[in-house]
């Protein structure tokens, strides 16, 4: 059982990647990609593009430097429109609270006009006033200890909010104060802390994840709205956003994680072995029982009880065995053995049918070539049409119906099941969603196959009068089919799960021109937020705390003030307003 689980790798790759080379430059009713797209990919240029977005919403509202904006969307886990309703809802002071961030900051930073040397409450030592670092939680102490504190922070992973050292303060320490003091000790510790800083926008934000892709293409998915969704990165790979495994619409995630468990480690089987058989007490191998006394022998000639399992002599009659006795209730392993078979059958069945439509897709995967061979000899002959996206988008109709079938017997086995929802439904309301379900799922699956079958037809062998015959064939049972698959998901998403009480399965919306593939993510910079930068730079230094630059890892190069330098748009075409990030500043600048 393990050949096709361990095979199903490509069954995540896009769909179209199989009608490659089918495209017409005259298509009668093509398929149209959606024009607006609510995924986008996030890749390693612009992911300090789509991070600073977010914080330069949060610093121009709230009028915050970029650390303690980075706090804020960090504590609650870059979710801008939760952070703007915990401040209408219960105010400035507990949103700063909460998240680590200094109410007041505190003004008394200059310390050289008070003493030469202080003493630190760390380490106990007195050190000139030069050495010593004031946070803005008003917390100061030796340039020593805080590297040490922070070195060890970084270590442990708890970079992206290390606290101050001070005792019950929960402050969360300047980002720029911690990469000066940790680079003049380990430039290593500060770019991994710069790292982990830069891509906390995808660790810690629920609306971004790494693409689950092997080996790992670099990019991250960014959705919009809802997380129950399936998209294609722009590698290829189709994927469940909820869960990051393949997409299995119409199962939902739960479903999903448990049939893969079942399949992989075959627990129904096993199941069935443990209940319905006893080990050999001498050879240990499994024995089934079929038929007379319960005195069983082993084929390496061991006899043994079939009640208890204990090793006994031969010498019995029907109801004893001589110098043997157990107090077994004989009963109650018939019905384990009778509910093991009953439920390695019903398993059985659904998982027959789920396999059987995998290996169809495989096998139908492989009409690309057979298929592009036919349009070939289509277009070589001098017939009246021209138009062949027919098969294209027949094609498509066909991967796109048959992978929800496929997945649609997995759903079946956990919703009529006893697994997740014993408590749901009544006999008699089982039995009558059973049948509901059932009948839209044999609809679908008799027209793809006689998709199927029209599809493997040779008509590029026939004439002119029968491949038009057979071209209406295609586009009827596209049109039915992806009716079908619309009703089929309405039904599981109202009658189905939408009646549940207890529990709460989302399953991805269908999507009928296909799963959306991720468009590239484009940031416009603004001068706006290049100027705001530049006064918390300025203002940070008026207040004489650490010059370091309060720009993250990767930023690029930067003015004198540490504000990033815009990189100037292309003239002219599509595209125009919006910075080349992929290019460094000296050549857009050139440019």
């Amino acid at each position: 059982m393990e050949d096709w689980v361990s095979s199903e790798e490509d069954y995540g790759s896009s769909d179209r990647e199989s009608l490659d080379g089918l495209d017409n430059e005259e298509p009668d009713s093509p398929w149209v990609p959606p024009k607006v797209s609510n995924t986008k990919v996030i890749t390693k240029e612009s992911l300090l593009a789509a991070q600073r977005d977010d914080l330069g919403r949060v610093t121009d509202l709230l009028s915050l430097r970029e650390h303690h904006a980075r706090s804020l969307l960090i504590h609650y886990r870059w979710d801008v429109e939760k952070l703007l309703a915990v401040l209408v809802e219960k105010g400035k002071p507990y949103l700063f609270t909460e998240a680590g961030v200094p109410v007041a900051e505190h003004q008394d930073l200059d310390l050289s006009v008070s003493a030469s040397t202080l003493m630190c409450y760390i380490c106990i030592d007195d050190v000139p006033s030069s050495e010593v670092t004031r946070m803005d939680c008003g917390h100061c102490f030796c340039n020593n200890c805080w590297t040490e504190h922070f070195i060890v922070k970084i270590n442990e992973g708890q970079s992206k909010r290390i606290r101050c050292m001070a005792h019950k303060c929960f402050a969360i320490c300047d980002e720029a104060v911690v990469r000066n003091l940790v680079s003049r000790r380990h430039p290593d510790l500060a770019e991994k802390f710069d790292r982990f800083l830069l891509e906390s926008y995808i660790e810690d934000n629920k609306m971004v994840k790494w693409c689950p892709s092997i080996p790992h293409c670099g990019n991250a998915i960014r959705v919009e709205d809802d997380e129950v969704i399936e998209v294609e990165c722009s590698c290829g790979l189709q994927f469940c956003f909820s869960c990051l495994s393949e997409t299995h619409s119409p199962c939902s995630c739960l479903m999903w994680e448990l049939w893969t468990k079942k399949c992989r480690d075959e627990s129904e089987t096993v199941n069935w072995i443990t209940v319905h058989t006893k080990p050999c007490p001498k050879c240990h191998k499994p024995v089934e029982k079929n038929g007379g006394c319960n005195l069983v022998s082993c084929i390496c000639g061991q006899a043994f009880c079939w009640l208890c399992g204990g090793a006994t002599g031969r010498d019995h009659t029907w109801s004893s065995i001589s110098g043997h006795s157990c107090g077994r209730y004989e009963e109650d392993g018939e019905k384990k053995a009778e509910r093991a078979k009953r439920d390695l059958y019903r398993y059985m069945h659904y998982h027959n049918r789920y396999k059987a439509h995998i290996d169809s897709f495989k096998q139908e995967s492989r009409l690309r070539e057979t298929v592009r061979e036919k349009v070939s000899n289509l277009e070589e002959k001098e017939l009246q049409f021209r138009d062949f996206s027919w098969v294209t988008n027949g094609l498509y109709r066909l991967f796109r119906s048959r992978r929800a079938l496929s997945y649609s017997y997995p759903f079946a086995y956990y919703m009529f099941g006893e697994d997740l929802f014993k408590d749901e439904m009544t006999e008699v309301e089982r039995s009558i969603k059973q049948h509901l379900f059932e009948d839209q799922q044999q609809q679908l699956e008799s027209n793809v196959e006689k998709l199927s079958k029209f599809l493997e037809e040779p008509f590029d062998q026939y004439a002119e009068e029968k491949v038009m015959g057979i071209r209406m064939q295609v586009i009827n049972l596209s049109v039915i089919i992806d009716k079908l698959c619309k009703k089929m998901y309405e039904c599981i998403e109202n009658d189905l799960l939408g009646s549940l009480q207890y529990g709460t399965h989302n399953i991805a919306p269908y999507q009928s021109k296909g799963i959306e593939k991720a468009t590239e993510l484009s940031v416009c910079w603004s001068a706006k937020a290049c100027t705001t930068d530049k006064r918390h730079k300025l203002n940070k230094q008026t207040k004489g705390s650490t010059t370091q630059s309060d720009q993250p890892s990767g930023s690029g190069s930067s003015d004198d003030i540490g504000c990033p330098l815009p990189k100037r748009a292309r003239t002219g075409g599509f595209g125009a307003g919006l910075f080349d990030l992929n290019l460094p500043a000296e050549v857009s600048d050139r440019n």
